[in-house]
């Protein structure tokens, strides 16, 4: 059994008149599978020896069936939320001998100090809730918003979060990641890619953004520099509207401010009944053509489709319809004054090619812009040195931020 799941018995003590496990007593059951589960873990002292303590903020409980005396109850605790000063634990309790959904409950809770204020969550905890079997490249795991994302995170100082695009993952930033140790490096798996969680549902460039919000939250990251390739400068512009404060500078790496066309959108339905139909395979043998310059190494070749054909199809099927709804951000472009930002192509991308990146370097104040020979749709790692050195160059010349 998990440590994250915890038996307990319903004594009559804990009924009402009619036999019923009452919900007071249901509360008390809920508090104690979460105490019992650090005590086989961490301890029970997690919070108290880091000068923290979890205060309840809000409870909701969803009642589906009675229990009885004698139940044995089986309690799953999940993180659903990691911020840095709050945290989000999900519950469910089912009867052990039928498998019954009894209740499902959820609490938000804020760490407080010993003077009532708000104190971050303590490290060790979000580690032990987040801890999974160890993924490849040495990623850790983090909870925000209902999903559990595989982050790699490198290195002190001031933060630049790197945004894949579709339908790949965080390692098209390895060059970058190992290569800039003047910073600290955030390069996330989105949601539904990667090794990050798939759902079904809970797709759009609102959520990706406010997932990475929550992602930089839980890391103590006020600001950051966005960079983000294809897909990934998407979801940048919508972390720009909703949370322009906290954007120190932005790196956009083969990608387009325009809105799909409508037969852009058609071109997405028809690759999304693709991906359900023949998996990811399908879409890595359409989209790798158009992926990598003509002189990329068979090997390159072969790792990119690998990727890509590792790609969760819930989350490719919503990755595209996020796509094919996102608004257009050709507007926001001129208002995106004092903001640093760099702008680089690959020569040879036909995806969004140099014509497109000229003409959004054209409407951002004091873009800079750099075309990578060479290269197409992924010159971090097609020309990974000149794409490092680039970015090296533009975060040197940033004034604290």
């Amino acid at each position: 059994m998990a440590t994250q799941e915890i038996d307990l018995t319903v004594y009559p003590d804990e009924c009402d008149a009619f036999g019923h496990l009452n919900q007071a007593s249901f509360l008390a059951l809920f508090e104690r599978a979460r105490w019992e589960m650090l005590a086989r873990g961490p301890g029970m002292d997690i919070f108290s020896r880091n000068g923290a303590w979890p205060a309840v903020r809000k409870a909701t409980v969803d009642y589906s069936a009675p229990a009885y005396p004698g139940d044995v109850l089986r309690f799953h605790q999940a993180l659903t939320h990691h911020g840095r000063t709050s945290f989000t634990v999900r519950q469910t309790a089912r009867r052990v001998r039928d498998d019954a959904l009894i209740a499902t409950a959820e609490f938000v809770f804020v760490c407080v100090n010993r003077e009532g204020k708000p104190t971050p969550v303590p490290a060790d905890f979000g580690e032990f809730m987040n801890a999974r079997s160890t993924p490849r490249e040495g990623a850790t795991r983090i909870t925000v918003n209902g999903v559990n994302l595989a982050v790699n995170v490198e290195g002190e100082g001031s933060t630049v979060l790197f945004i894949h695009g579709y339908p790949l993952d965080r390692t098209i930033w390895e060059p970058q990641v190992a290569g800039l140790d003047r910073w600290r490096r955030i390069a996330p798996d989105l949601r539904g890619m990667g090794l990050s969680d798939a759902p079904d549902l809970g797709y759009s460039m609102a959520t990706y953004a406010a997932d990475l919000a929550a992602l930089l939250d839980a890391f103590g990251a006020d600001r950051a520099v966005l960079c983000g390739l294809s897909m990934g400068g998407y979801i940048a512009f919508e972390f720009l509207r909703r949370w322009r404060e906290r954007v120190a500078g932005l790196i956009l790496v083969d990608t387009r401010a325009e809105a799909d066309s409508a037969e852009g959108k058609r071109l997405r339905d028809e690759a999304a009944a693709l991906a359900r139909e023949g998996g990811a395979a399908a879409i890595a043998e359409t989209m790798l053509p158009n992926m990598l310059a003509g002189s990329a190494s068979a090997e390159l070749v072969q790792r990119v489709r690998a990727i890509m054909t590792a790609a969760p199809v819930a989350g490719i099927v919503g990755a595209l319809g996020a796509m094919r709804d996102r608004p257009d951000s050709v507007g926001m472009l001129a208002s995106l004054t004092a903001l640093p930002t760099l702008i680089m192509v690959g020569a040879e991308d036909r995806l969004t090619p140099p014509a497109r990146a000229s003409a959004m370097a054209s409407a951002i104040p004091d873009a800079r812009m750099i075309v990578v020979a060479g290269a197409a749709h992924l010159p971090t790692l097609e020309q990974p040195t000149v794409v490092t050195d680039s970015v090296r160059a533009f975060l040197e010349g940033l004034e604290a931020w």
